[in-house]
């Protein structure tokens, strides 16, 4: 059982450099003496973007970057044409170390699998924390004071913090739904406790995780255990290949004879939630993501 977890675990952390965001931010007019001070900064850094995610918190950080990541998603408009590094979970390192980098923004849930290949090559990586909500915006400060982008890092934080006290504000007062998080991956699924990402978002749109008190962020499933929780609500979460795993909990669901005696399954009250907008980490679209949370627990 333990090297199920840990395999599983594992596949967690690979899918976590994904990331989407639709938000945008109005930039203030810079100064001369602004402009002069970030065109310094552009001139001494060369910056990676690691991810999609970090790619556009430099982009609302108003900083370039001199390679990104191999995507799908369209990513900001100041990166078109950039070199591609490859798959954020596994980049080519060699393109990497061609282009002179001063530093490498990647997530630390990627540091296990990168960070030896990274320090064979002599290349300076940052693994950026991302598995918080709290944590993605110190990190967005201290970006914002290592590259002299304090102002653009408080004012996206402040528009994050923002739409988390309007969301505050939509349900206070509310009965708090108790909710069971599913995290599924190709061929396997976990329970995602408080601590995880989807967990923050969970308490900050007002939910009571029936997974609280644990250290982890997923443990393995047990459906008997998980009854005795009496959920109002159940949120599955696909990942990797999404609808893949969306007919494996259909499967679950109709195999399993326990699903059928939960109040949540019995009342229609099972979602599934987009890959995108709830992913492993941390990402600008958390206001979506709330948003739409609070639309689940208080329809």
């Amino acid at each position: 059982m333990k090297k199920w977890v840990l395999g599983l675990a594992l596949s967690i952390g690979l899918l976590a450099a994904c990331g989407d965001d639709e938000t945008t931010q109005v930039e203030e007019p810079k100064t001369n003496e602004t402009a002069g001070a970030q065109t310094a900064v552009e001139e001494e850094y060369r910056i990676i973007a690691g991810t999609v995610v970090l790619a556009q918190i430099l982009d609302k950080l108003n900083l370039d970057a001199v390679a990104v990541p191999d995507t799908v998603k369209e990513l900001p408009a100041r990166f078109d044409g950039l070199p591609n590094i490859g798959n954020a979970m596994d980049p080519d390192a060699e393109i990497i170390k061609s282009l002179n980098p001063t530093e490498v923004l990647s997530v630390s849930t990627l540091e296990y699998d990168l960070k030896t290949k990274f320090e064979q090559l002599k290349i300076p990586v940052d693994f950026v924390d991302l598995s918080g909500i709290e944590a993605m915006m110190a990190e967005i400060t201290e970006l914002g004071e290592r590259y002299n982008r304090v102002e653009e890092a408080k004012a996206l934080n402040a528009e994050l913090q923002a739409e988390m006290d309007a969301v505050e504000i939509a349900s206070t007062g509310k009965e708090k739904p108790r909710v069971l998080i599913l995290l599924g991956v190709p061929g396997s699924y976990l329970v995602a406790t408080e601590n995880s990402y989807a967990g923050d978002l969970v308490r900050l749109a007002g939910g009571e995780n029936v997974m609280a008190g644990q250290d982890a962020e997923y443990l393995p499933s047990n459906t008997e255990y998980l009854y005795e929780s009496n959920p109002d609500i159940i949120l599955r979460l696909a990942h990797g290949m999404p609808d893949e795993v969306i007919k494996m909990f259909d499967e679950e669901f109709v195999t399993n004879d326990v699903w059928k005696h939960f109040n949540a399954v019995k009342n229609g009250n099972v979602y599934d939630l987009e890959e995108e907008l709830f992913g492993t980490t941390a990402a600008l679209n958390v206001p979506e993501a709330l948003n739409e949370l609070v639309g689940i627990f208080y329809k």
